[in-house]
């Protein structure tokens, strides 16, 4: 099979190791940093938090963060349940986001924008970017904008990967709030033949990834959350635009990968399937 132009541009391909998940996320973490994790104000016309920025990282008031090729941009939608800043979008944030971009840093050839980047689906510039991120969807309630700004996003081209949320009421509120973005897509089981698990890494099995404490022994699920699924909604043109990470926790892999407690199977499978999913989302 042909490789992406973009995947060909792979520094290191293979498994990944001890030394260098730790290494990066080490690296990261001692490294100054300009800002400080974002700030949010939130005011509620109607009932609906509002989010800003004050951070001062490049933005785009700010020409320097042009010209990027990757950005890592986790979703900031509507909704309840904990995480912080309103909403259980920003469960592990900014840590996670941060490590997995120090890691990918030293695998991807990618002009990556180092740090976290958070936006709302109903924000016009949320089209800069084509890669998405969104976790905890269990307890996603979107307002109209926002399910109308993330169709528009999927359908201009863009990519959203789910991930971290257990069992089958979480399951029932996601596919009812997908379903209100894109009604005429079914949702599939991705099979394993497809490019996402060979675009970079070969995967052959998909792997339940466990919280850092389920990790150290007892089982990996949550709730009735017992079997992992990777599932997708593919458009008109057979694109995977959305990934669905159901009944695992890729993301708590990567904040804890430099854990000396933390499996290095969890940590591995969690870092290859989002190089893959990454670097499919950049060259489809």
């Amino acid at each position: 099979m042909t490789r992406p132009r973009r995947a060909r541009r792979i520094l290191r391909a293979g498994l990944v190791t001890t030394a260098v998940i730790g290494g990066a996320c080490a690296a990261w973490w001692q490294t100054p940093r300009a800002a400080s994790a974002p700030r949010f104000e939130t005011a509620e016309p109607q009932g609906q938090p509002v989010f800003r920025r004050e951070d001062v990282r490049p933005s785009l008031e700010n020409p320097s963060a042009d010209g990027r090729e990757f950005f890592f941009t986790r979703a900031i939608y509507s909704g309840a349940g904990r995480g912080g800043w309103g909403g259980s979008w920003a469960t592990d944030y900014p840590k996670a986001d941060r490590q997995f971009l120090s890691i990918i840093d030293r695998l991807v050839d990618l002009d990556a924008y180092e740090g976290e980047n958070a936006i709302q689906l109903d924000d016009p510039e949320l089209r800069r970017y084509p890669f998405l991120y969104a976790l905890q969807v269990g307890y996603m309630n979107m307002t109209e904008p926002e399910a109308r700004g993330l169709r528009d996003y999927l359908l201009a081209g863009g990519f959203l990967m789910i991930d971290d949320f257990w069992g089958s009421w979480d399951w029932e509120n996601f596919e009812r709030e997908i379903k209100r973005v894109l009604p005429e897509y079914p949702i599939v089981e991705v099979p394993l033949e497809h490019p996402i698990f060979n675009t970079v890494y070969d995967i052959d099995e998909i792997i339940q990834v466990p919280s850092l404490y389920r990790a150290q022994g007892g089982p990996t699920w949550q709730r009735d959350g017992i079997t992992p699924h990777v599932r997708g909604i593919f458009d008109d043109d057979g694109r995977l635009i959305v990934i669905i990470n159901w009944n695992t926790d890729i993301g708590d892999a990567w904040e804890w990968a430099e854990h000396p407690y933390y499996p290095l199977k969890y940590s591995t499978y969690a870092i290859e399937i989002t190089v893959n999913t990454t670097i499919y989302a950049m060259s489809h």
